[in-house]
């Protein structure tokens, strides 16, 4: 068999990204925090890029195009203005006293040293809040123990999950430490007489036992449902728990009422989570019988490329070096200009997919979420005219400020549910139609899911199946009717 070489015509058609397009698709999905988080970093790489003051003309420079040449970088650059350095007169210290004032108006407790010209660091005076650790090591520290004792301590307090329970065996940290289980044992009964009450209990009856114990009163049936019967009390089977400890219902609710009332994470109030605020994207306002849709700008940095390389790029000769040079700047000016101008078609598309929502969704800007309508991702890409993975894309991670509340976008999309004699409705109504019902529901005896499906049949003519009523159920957290009924 002979081999040979040919030469063949083949057309193909081929997507392919380019830089721009990637760049442009990234900066589309990213949140609020994630873009301004994105820029600052092109901004520190990128010499060229400078953000704007907001009491400056971002078009008060022009931009350099990356076809410039020479010669244009030669007859249009101009000086650049250059503040002089700063050397402390006049700038405030002979008209204004700061001694005297820091003396009458500071802080209480803060020393100013009048020698050394300082004052104690503003910064240190911002209350920490405590940790849940740093809490337990000052009662430790305060507790009449040996070294031996307050290091098994500090044992015990570093195996604490986020919850306040012990993580670790006696066993493990008596290995650590190398000392008798039967004297990390008795730390930590010691331990668990610090605040918070139920601090350091290896199980959840642990933790409502030593609280119960230091309520100062001994209350034997609480103790005993601790002990015994806290999957009936989960299910709230209080008949059951009476007629197998022989007490009256009334006792016996009247020591859930106290079980109840205990911290079931004692260590969560020192949690260090903190809570993120959301920041809109777009603000829908209503104008007369409109709806207006204004896109927030603020914190979103305002860029421009730097006219001080423009001096530079002119006065550059033609030598390796300043080649070189001018390649470098020219790149650095093409990386900001697809920069600049992905941002603002970032803009311009969340503009356009915000309109778009808005007017799909009038009825629930005038009415509620009893009237918000089914809608999916293509008859938004219809539209707007563009593909579903952009409106994907734009809907993730963006918030929407209305006269109903803030929503996350995606929260105007949903499938469909069948309604007897009218138009479909979203998914979201019916769950709000379900709270409702649950929200009316009689305590002592709550409604089933069965009884809800015929519920929502009878108010709106809403068809759905049992476990879509638990699917929802369970997606608003609410519990089932068997854990719902309240006895007192």
């Amino acid at each position: 068999m002979a081999f040979e070489l040919k030469q063949n015509l083949k057309l193909t058609q081929q997507l392919i990204m380019t830089p721009q397009l990637q760049q442009a698709i990234k900066l589309l999905q990213l949140s609020r925090l994630d873009l301004v988080d994105a820029v600052n970093q092109e901004i520190e790489e990128n010499p060229l890029l400078e953000e704007v003051a907001s009491d400056e003309d971002p078009e008060a420079e022009k931009k350099i195009e990356p076809e410039q040449t020479e010669e244009g970088a030669r007859e249009e650059a101009s000086p650049v203005e250059r503040t002089e350095e700063l050397t402390g007169e006049g700038d405030g210290r002979q008209e204004f006293d700061w001694d005297s004032y820091l003396e009458d108006y500071g802080p209480m407790g803060v020393t100013y040293d009048r020698k050394e010209g300082a004052a104690l660091a503003w910064d240190n005076l911002i209350p920490v809040k405590s940790s849940l650790t740093d809490h337990l090591i000052w009662q430790l520290r305060l507790s009449p123990l040996v070294d031996d004792e307050r290091r098994i301590g500090e044992q015990i307090i570093g195996n604490l999950d986020q919850n306040g329970y012990l993580v670790a065996t006696l066993e493990e940290i008596a290995a650590q430490g190398k000392v008798d289980p039967a004297l990390v044992g008795e730390v930590l009964k010691k331990v668990q007489e610090f605040d918070p009450p139920g601090i350091a209990a290896r199980d959840l009856g642990e933790c409502l036992l030593n609280q119960a114990r230091l309520l100062g009163k001994v209350r034997p049936l609480v103790e005993k449902i601790i002990t015994g019967h806290l999957k009936d009390l989960e299910v709230k089977n209080y008949v059951h728990i009476a007629r197998k400890l022989k007490a009256s219902l009334e006792d016996v609710l009247a020591a859930v009422v106290i079980i109840t009332n205990m911290d079931p994470k004692p260590g969560s109030v020192y949690n260090e989570e903190r809570i993120q605020a959301i920041v809109p994207d777009v603000y829908v306002i209503k104008s007369g019988d409109d709806y207006k849709v204004i896109l927030n700008e603020d914190g979103m940095p305002r860029l421009r490329i730097s006219n001080f390389y423009r001096e530079i790029m002119g006065g550059m000769g033609r030598g390796v070096r300043e080649e070189t040079g001018k390649k470098y700047i020219k790149e650095r000016v093409q990386s900001a200009t697809w920069l600049i101008k992905s941002i603002q078609q970032r803009q311009r598309t969340i503009y356009r997919v915000a309109e778009s929502i808005v007017r799909y969704q009038r009825e629930f800007f005038d009415g509620g979420i009893s009237f918000l309508k089914p809608l999916i991702l293509r008859d938004i890409a219809d539209d707007v005219e563009m593909h579903e993975s952009t409106i994907s894309r734009v809907v993730t991670n963006k918030y929407m400020h209305t006269p109903r509340g803030i929503f996350e976008m995606k929260y105007f999309f949903g499938s469909s549910i069948h309604r007897t004699g009218g138009d479909d409705v979203a998914a979201k109504s019916v769950q709000d139609e379900i709270l409702k019902i649950i929200k009316e529901e009689n305590r002592e005896k709550p409604l089933g899911d069965r009884e809800i499906v015929k519920s929502l049949q009878a108010r709106s003519g809403i068809t759905i199946a049992r476990r879509t009523v638990a699917k929802y159920r369970e997606m608003m957290g609410i519990l089932p009717s068997s854990r719902r009924k309240r006895y007192f």
